[in-house]
């Protein structure tokens, strides 16, 4: 008998352990980014205008020569909007910038003014200002940029 309780107790944690790693599989993944969804949208129009909008335009439009160097050597805030590189990255990549900056993304000595959000900014914020940045594209950009995400 004490081989089939081991057994059983060692089948229940292993089940245990499963869940608990396919909730933090889910719970680690960004929240969905949809520029086809009104709440979504109209919520990341609220957290941009209040937290992105300082930097890169009212409009998206991004800074004054955005291409430039500044003195410090670090380059303006881009659009968002089609004239900029925003939408040539997907999704993951625009959240962890957002989030967590470019440590992980560029290689290293890169400087960027732009802070980090991770702690200002929820997890669905990010997702929500991503969404509207997304909606405010041409069509054929969006689908450039949807074309990223499925890579």
């Amino acid at each position: 008998m004490k081989p089939i309780f081991c057994v059983s107790a060692v089948s229940g944690l292993l089940v245990l352990l499963l869940a608990g790693a396919g909730l933090w599989w889910l719970g680690s993944r960004p929240p969905r980014v949809d520029p086809r969804d009104p709440a979504q949208v109209s919520a990341g129009a609220a957290v941009y205008a209040r937290s992105c909008a300082v930097c890169h335009g009212v409009n998206l439009e991004g800074q004054p020569n955005w291409q430039s160097r500044l003195p410090s050597g670090r380059l303006p805030a881009p659009p968002h909007d089609a004239s900029g590189h925003t939408w040539h990255h997907p999704d993951s990549v625009l959240f962890e910038i957002v989030k967590n900056g470019f440590g992980k993304i560029v290689p290293s000595g890169y400087e960027s003014d732009m802070p980090t959000f991770a702690g200002v900014l929820t997890d669905q914020q990010i997702a929500d200002v991503l969404a509207y940045i997304k909606s405010r594209w041409p069509g054929e950009v969006q689908a450039r940029q949807a074309r990223a995400n499925a890579e």
